[in-house]
């Protein structure tokens, strides 16, 4: 396969992760592509718990770009999707207030940039019980 845009694989892991979470029984509702804060907002069968969730795709398990800010990190959850146009993209859940806590950050010539290594989120593979079920409890 053709190496693709990383709109494309952005696009794809987006809406692997809303296919994800609306088989946890949760209403998702993706946000405008490319606009700042968050990509998904989901809310319960009932309309009484609402969850944000900041999606990060990439093609293979590289370390995940985060901006030059951590600030920018704003959405309860994030959802790391490895391979999401493979046949099994994998899926690695974490709270951002974790992820800002296990980010890397490095200033160079007045410029900062953050990312997390693979190591950081190696560990939470499938964590969909961080966000829970959608359903009625």
């Amino acid at each position: 396969m053709p190496k693709l845009p990383t709109q494309i694989t952005g696009n794809a892991g987006l809406y692997h992760v809303c296919y994800e979470l609306t088989k946890r029984g949760w209403n998702v509702l993706p946000t405008s592509r490319n606009a700042k804060g968050v990509d998904i907002v989901i809310y319960d069968e009932n309309a009484e718990r609402t969850h944000t969730v900041q999606v990060k795709a990439l093609s293979k398990p590289d370390p995940v770009p985060l901006g030059n800010c951590l600030d920018h990190l704003i959405a309860e959850f994030l959802v790391v999707c490895l391979g999401p146009l493979g046949d099994e993209p994998r899926v690695f859940v974490m709270r951002c207030s974790e992820a800002k806590e296990l980010a890397q950050v490095q200033s160079k010539d007045g410029k900062t940039s953050c990312w997390l290594p693979p190591k950081a989120y190696a560990p939470r593979k499938d964590a969909w019980e961080l966000i829970g079920t959608g359903h009625t409890l």
